[in-house]
């Protein structure tokens, strides 16, 4: 009889961005990827650039591990899981950008270059790491980037916000040439991560609808059944539980950026019921929403810059 496979741990690590600039540097000396792989994957809402500035190690998409060393760039879409640890004995430093795509772009491509294909999510090969030595214009733009974001002199959102968008076009290039090239072969087919990719993009995008089961199953042709099992297999909870997640992680972005009720609040995410979002709430993040919702303004009454992120112990590396 065969063995029955392992469910994955896979976390999802959600960034709120300002609508003023959705662009998000973590950088600093504590930005050090451990030697120890993690025992989980995690994922974003948003597209992640890294730049690794020294050491060497590897970077797991979709199962499948790929060799970083200091000088490469790597591009992640939003809702892939990943993983990534330094060779033995190194801890390899790192910035991340995250950004928000559709409003960096929206209005910009030509109705021929849609949204997702332009962020390779749903390529059915992608290669996330640009080496400094074979694209070194990806290497100079975000370094520029991570620069104006980390200098903040007169004008820099508007420079990163410019050096950010001809990053993301030389990616996408760059990716065009790879795949023409034949440089990812056969063997590094994803794994069924990336078969769930437009499910997760469809909750995020329809989190406040009514969504069954049977509708996400469709999105990728396959019956309830089979979804429940693959979908469970990969992200370690069932499709409306994971759904039910994005809906508090959204209600707790309006926490932070609004002064709506809890009971608006948990009705503009999709809850039919403030005492089903309660229970919810609270069991995610072990506290009420009046609580949590109490924090983020004590946290904005002292002046700090408090966010779901860090608030959940996300904004520092394992």
């Amino acid at each position: 009889m065969a063995r029955p496979r392992k469910t994955a741990v896979i976390e999802y690590r959600s960034y709120f961005l300002s609508p003023e600039f959705p662009v998000l540097l973590l950088s600093g000396e504590h930005w050090r990827i451990s030697d120890v792989p993690s025992g989980r994957l995690h994922f974003h809402n948003y597209p992640e650039i890294g730049i690794c500035h020294t050491d060497s190690g590897t970077l797991e998409v979709n199962g499948i591990p790929y060799h970083f060393k200091a000088g490469d760039v790597t591009f992640l879409p939003k809702n892939i899981p990943h993983t990534t640890y330094s060779d033995k004995g190194t801890a390899s430093r790192w910035s991340y950008i995250f950004f928000d795509l559709q409003a960096m772009f929206e209005g910009l491509l030509p109705t021929s270059l849609s949204l997702y294909k332009f962020s390779g999510q749903y390529e059915e090969h992608f290669y996330p790491i640009f080496s400094s030595e074979e694209f070194p214009e990806i290497f100079q733009l975000a370094t520029g980037v991570v620069a104006e974001l980390e200098h903040k002199n007169a004008g820099y959102q508007v420079s990163a916000r410019c050096l950010l968008t001809s990053l993301c076009i030389t990616i996408w290039r760059a990716m065009s040439e790879i795949r023409l090239s034949n440089k990812i072969h056969a063997d590094s087919a994803p794994d069924n991560y990336l078969v769930i990719a437009p499910v997760l993009n469809y909750i995020e995008e329809n989190y406040s609808e009514d969504i069954t089961t049977e509708e996400l199953a469709d999105l990728i042709h396959l019956s309830p059944t089979h979804f429940r099992r693959i979908f469970l297999q990969i992200m370690g909870t069932n499709p409306l539980e994971y759904l039910n997640q994005i809906r508090i992680f959204k209600a707790c972005d309006l926490m932070r950026s609004t002064e709506d009720s809890i009971l608006s609040i948990s009705e503009n995410v999709g809850f039919k019921s403030v005492a089903t979002f309660n229970r919810h709430f609270g069991s995610l993040m072990q506290m009420s929403p009046r609580t949590y919702k109490s924090h983020m303004l004590l946290s904005e009454q002292r002046n700090e810059k408090q966010t779901i992120l860090e608030f959940n112990g996300w904004i520092r590396p394992e």
